[in-house]
């Protein structure tokens, strides 16, 4: 008979929701074999499918280090904002930012004290929770700082800087509003993929054809809504969220101030293509 270990209860639990006693039983059943102990419980007439709910909901949790040259930030994911706002899921985002902060290379889902917290959410509101994306950042020479978006009690927006010069508490807290509100796709124009470049642009000339331009002349009208698209896209191109602060792109805010930003990283909750820009 197969050793029906900890981790296999612990990951039928946290794939069914159900019991730690009841998930032994199954794996007993079918010699420690996972998927057929899932097919056990099916033909049961057990519900096991909380995996299989989309979790879009959750909440994102940031942590910056007390010197200030690394930060982390964590996504929790659920099925309902009821779960999210709840004290046992900022428990969990809570801890495992903390955790990430402390070693970047952390497996957080496979963190022990994670996944029972976890799976005991996911039992008591038979919900599919689990560890969403997360992200790192670190700068030696400048400042790393936060920012994080929440509504309803629960933070939906979450912004790690890196910036060198004079990184002030205000202009930290502009740049991660900034961030968060006009998700950028990249810091500069060398970052975008050339893939998505040239899309842009040759969606750009067929519109411009359309309208009986000829060849040459559709190539410069696309010139000029690249440039749009940049200002759109690039968060160095983008002008500045808050006009009040500072009217001009966030390039020129930044140099108004003699400060330089490294890096950044921004995640919202379900947003699964965000933008990683840790280099």
């Amino acid at each position: 008979m197969a050793e029906i270990t900890a981790k296999l209860v612990n990951e039928l639990r946290g794939k069914t929701g159900l019991g730690m006693m009841e998930c032994k039983k199954a794996l007993v059943e079918t010699s420690g074999d996972v998927e057929k102990a899932i097919d056990f419980f099916r033909k049961k007439g057990v519900k096991t499918s909380i995996t299989d709910r989309a979790a879009n909901e959750g909440r994102v949790n940031v942590a910056v280090s007390t010197d200030r040259k690394r930060g982390a930030i964590v996504e929790i994911n659920c099925n309902t904002d009821f779960t999210a706002k709840s004290e046992p899921l900022a428990q969990i985002a809570a801890t495992a930012v903390q955790k990430l902060l402390a070693d970047p290379s952390a497996l957080l889902a496979d963190d022990p004290a994670i996944r029972e917290a976890m799976v005991s959410v996911a039992q008591q509101t038979g919900e599919n929770v689990r560890i969403g994306r997360s992200a790192t950042l670190s700068s030696a020479a400048g400042t790393v700082g936060s920012y994080i978006y929440s509504v309803g009690g629960k933070g939906k927006i979450g912004v790690l800087v890196a910036v060198s010069g004079h990184a002030s508490e205000d202009l930290i807290l502009n740049l991660g509003v900034h961030i968060a509100a006009s998700r950028p796709i990249a810091m500069t124009r060398q970052e975008i993929s050339p893939q998505i470049i040239a899309r842009e642009k040759e969606i750009a000339i067929e519109q411009a054809k359309s309208t009986g331009k000829p060849q040459q002349i559709a190539e410069k009208i696309a010139d000029g809504k690249m440039n749009s698209f940049y200002a759109e896209k690039v968060l160095l191109d983008q002008p500045f969220a808050n006009a009040e602060v500072y009217k001009g792109t966030v390039a020129e805010f930044l140099k108004s101030k003699g400060a330089t930003l490294e890096k950044y990283a921004r995640l919202e909750v379900g947003q699964g293509g965000e933008m990683m820009n840790d280099k």
